[in-house]
């Protein structure tokens, strides 16, 4: 079940969301993305401007979540308020009929997995992004994932260009059923999900 619609949604919220690992969404973790993003582009240097930029960008993308996703209005979104919002946002829709927000932060995504900024993600930074983001001790997992990515056009390229990665990334979430989007992230183990009370 690594790889059910739920234990996807279940991975965007712990390991690309909740950067504090709290439990749930809040501002906070948006502003730890936006100076994630500043650091990681800056490859190592930070930068006034491009905290601000980024700041931009990750709080409306908080904002447009909070308008979706935070049903009980508490300043707080749970896994199950991000799941019922991702259902009524993203099953069966393209990239292009996502949230604009969203569509913002899976831009952001792939900027940040393209570390050379040559308009590909490659096998190395895809390897480098999955180990980073979650434990895996087993890179053959990982390039089988990678593998299981691509189409004829990703291997003549050498890997996935930005538009192909709207698709996966919109497969991944809005596909219910198996597609090469679930292996986006690379090789997923099941994750247990506990709600924190409020």
């Amino acid at each position: 079940m690594a790889y059910s619609w739920d234990n996807r949604v279940n991975f965007v919220v712990r390991h690309l969301y909740d950067i504090d690992s709290n439990g749930y969404l809040d501002e906070r973790d948006f502003f730890c993305l936006a100076l994630r993003a500043t650091i990681i582009d800056g490859k190592g240097q930070f930068s006034n401007s491009k905290l601000q930029e980024y700041q931009h960008v990750m709080l409306g993308l908080w904002e447009e979540i909070a308008e979706l996703a935070d049903f009980n209005k508490d300043g707080r979104i749970s896994t199950d308020e991000f799941k019922e919002a991702v259902q009524q946002t993203c099953i069966g829709r393209k990239y292009e009929d996502f949230p604009q927000a969203m569509k913002m932060f899976i831009d952001y995504n792939f900027k940040m997995v393209d570390l050379n900024d040559d308009g590909i993600i490659t096998a190395d930074e895809y390897r480098f992004s999955c180990v980073t983001k979650f434990a895996i001790d087993d890179i053959e997992s990982v390039d089988e994932s990678f593998d299981n990515l691509l189409n004829d056009d990703d291997r003549r390229r050498g890997g996935i260009t930005l538009s192909r990665y709207q698709e996966l990334y919109a497969d991944f979430l809005g596909n219910p059923d198996e597609c090469p989007g679930i292996y986006l992230f690379g090789p997923l183990s099941e994750i247990a999900y506990t709600e924190i009370e409020s």
